[in-house]
């Protein structure tokens, strides 16, 4: 989708909409909403729904990177710890690894 042949209300809902589908568990709309939207957001002169705008992009992107830590921490808890945690593990896991 080419953003320069949009009206600026039209960018405006559809930052909006790809804003509120991130909360559906969809961390990846954030991160493109965040990409999608940036020059519109930082880099163009001045208009009026700019600075929403520009809190939508914000907000996504603190939605993507919230979501990408605890993503990591998680993998990295589960894949240290996962030996450890016995059947509760097995249970949790889609492929038992073979091993110890």
């Amino acid at each position: 989708m080419d953003l320069s042949k949009m009206t600026n209300e039209g960018k405006l809902s559809l930052c909006r909409t790809y804003f509120k589908a991130g909360f559906a568990l969809l961390p990846f709309v954030w991160a493109v909403n965040t990409i999608w939207f940036f020059n519109e957001a930082f880099r163009k002169p001045e208009y009026t729904e700019q600075k929403e705008i520009k809190k939508f992009v914000i907000y996504s992107a603190a939605g993507a990177t919230t979501w990408l830590i605890v993503l990591t921490a998680w993998i990295i808890t589960f894949q240290l710890n996962r030996d450890s945690w016995g059947e509760f593990a097995d249970r949790i896991s889609f492929i038992i690894p073979l091993g110890r």
